[in-house]
């Protein structure tokens, strides 16, 4: 089975292909190139990847095995074609590549998956296709730690477990830990009857940020769970701006009407398609990032 995942550099889009028969991630040249270049004009790319295409096989004739074409969409849902690379090779196509921003994308290209992110991201991936996406409860602050737990298992100590201290973000400071057993009772308690209903929950319970770290991930999961069971919708995170998010969450803590505004439109019914599920996973943890 093949799959796509997007990562992001400094909010330029860069899409991975998972080739099943050999068992390794391909990159776009494409969107490598104007992420370095910051470059939007797919017929400059294009030329600039002719010309690098031209040096890699210069160095080893034989290259030129390894570089397969994949149909692509991009952000806008258009499709394009775009030379993919393996790793190995990518790494390769950096290093022949002038330009202001091609260490530091060299820098992150390199320790993206094995930062605890990186790590992370791949077991949300895994859970679509594992058992437990299944088994977890919804809307309950039981099936929040399930999710939790399996997305930082190994990576935090406190995976799934709800925090004792408090904490705060920038001036906010969320839902004093002495009360939180309190709270999540109340949140757990409220109805998920209509998408107004589930919306206010969500946002009770980022209010109440019951983990240390990680309750963007986990809440988004749980959300969608939420939607899929009651309203047999979920949201298309592609379609939801990164920064009119960020946004919309910090006014919910007052009002959720702008929050409602952005998801509503955004809900799509497939809640099976497992690329949407992976396009959601992707751009939550894009959301994460500073």
């Amino acid at each position: 089975m093949t799959k796509t995942s997007t990562r992001f550099f400094d909010d330029w889009p860069i899409t991975a292909v998972w080739i099943d028969t050999d068992q390794q991630w391909y990159f776009s040249t494409l969107d490598i190139i104007a992420a370095v270049n910051r470059q939007k004009d797919d017929t400059i790319n294009r030329v600039t990847w002719e010309k690098l295409h031209q040096n890699l096989n210069a160095q080893d004739s034989n290259k030129h095995i390894n570089i397969r074409q994949a149909t692509l969409t991009d952000r806008n849902g258009r499709k394009y074609t775009s030379p993919i690379l393996n790793y190995e090779l990518t790494l390769e196509l950096l290093k022949l590549m002038p330009g202001a921003h091609v260490n530091r994308f060299l820098e992150w290209f390199i320790y993206s998956d094995r930062s605890l992110d990186g790590q992370s991201k791949n077991k949300a991936y895994t859970l679509f296709d594992s058992r437990e996406l299944n088994q977890i409860e919804v809307g309950t602050t039981h099936g929040l730690q399930q999710i939790h737990a399996y997305l930082f298992a190994g990576l935090y100590d406190f995976a799934g477990q709800i925090r004792t201290v408090n904490i705060a973000k920038g001036n906010f400071k969320f839902a004093n830990a002495q009360f939180l057993p309190t709270i999540l009772s109340q949140i757990d308690a409220m109805p998920e009857n209509s998408f107004d209903d589930i919306i206010d929950k969500y946002v009770e319970m980022n209010v109440a940020h019951p983990f240390r770290e990680g309750n963007g991930r986990a809440g988004r999961i749980w959300l969608d769970l939420m939607l899929k069971k009651n309203l047999k919708q979920c949201v298309d995170w592609s379609l939801v701006d990164k920064y009119a998010y960020l946004d919309a969450m910090k006014l919910s803590v007052t009002d959720s009407v702008t929050l409602k505004k952005l998801l509503k439109p955004a809900l799509t019914n497939q809640i099976d398609n497992r690329e949407f599920f992976m396009k959601g996973i992707d751009y939550s943890y894009y959301y994460e990032e500073a």
